[in-house]
């Protein structure tokens, strides 16, 4: 019938096609799966309330970031690699939002993180402010109350795009405050900041068309050893992926990867297939 795109909603990790059913990195002459992910659920609605009441800020500092826990992943558009989270060669260190405040500058990227949670992304502007895609609305909110309670830390080096100047990327945020639901163009915090500083619409919801064969592919670094590859056929899709990997942590990824590997034997064996 054509390339046609197959819709899938709500998937978990072991429900996502892989580019080898064992889950090893494919050599590049192999045959690639053809299918399209689209997430439709807006991982930032699961984020933390920052228009209520103050939260219990022990029960908050409880759930702090365990960065050992954290997937490491290459993000790779064909054979350009354009995002990297290498833990062992980048600055990955956290901060309190106070002595976050002391190292960001306009137009930095700012990511708060808790262990369970979502990372939250936000672009600051100065003046102790950022700007950010919370709850279905672009807001304008000091950067302490934007945190409450986590820590973070400047993530200008994880996407590999040329970035836009300081200002034209305060501009992009600016502009947006007050546009919510209906009208916004992205689907999370995350895709909302780095449009802000790149300005590649890749990052808007429907900004690239998918048909046809998958020119992103996720990485996950298993071990040493062993990667792991998903393959999407857009950055927003895969965004949502890595954002979910992030949220539900390193182990619980590995123990995902291990029931569908299992499942998977289990099904060649079923069908006499080695």
């Amino acid at each position: 019938m054509g390339n046609q795109v197959e819709k899938l909603t709500h998937l978990r990790y072991a429900e996502v096609p892989t580019a080898d059913p064992n889950g090893f990195e494919p050599k590049d002459d192999c045959p690639r799966i053809g299918v399209s992910y689209i997430f439709s659920n807006d991982d930032d609605e699961q984020e933390h309330n920052i228009d209520g009441p103050n939260s219990d800020q022990q029960n908050q500092e409880e759930r702090q970031n365990d960065n050992r826990n954290e997937p490491e992943c290459l993000v790779y558009y064909r054979e350009e690699c354009v995002y990297e989270k290498n833990l062992k060669l980048s600055d990955m260190t956290t901060f309190s939002s106070e002595n976050l405040l002391n190292k960001c500058k306009p137009g930095d990227l700012v990511e708060f993180l808790a262990t369970g949670q979502y990372p939250h992304w936000a672009v600051y502007v100065g003046g102790y402010q950022v700007v950010h895609l919370h709850r279905a609305e672009i807001k304008n909110n000091f950067l302490t109350d934007a945190s409450q309670g986590k820590r973070g830390r400047i993530v200008n080096g994880l996407y590999k795009f040329r970035a836009l100047p300081p200002e034209v990327v305060v501009q992009h945020a600016m502009e947006h405050v007050g546009v919510r639901d209906r009208e916004l163009c992205w689907r999370n915090s995350e895709c909302f900041a780095a449009w802000c500083r790149y300005g590649k619409r890749e990052f808007k919801i429907g900004g690239e068309i998918r048909i046809g064969k998958q020119p992103y592919r996720l990485k996950l670094h298993i071990s040493e050893k062993n990667i792991h590859v998903l393959e999407f056929q857009s950055l927003e899709d895969l965004i949502m992926e890595k954002r979910r990997n992030d949220q539900i942590g390193k182990d619980a990824v590995i123990l995902e990867l291990a029931n569908h590997l299992n499942a998977t034997d289990e099904i060649k064996n079923d069908h006499g297939v080695n």
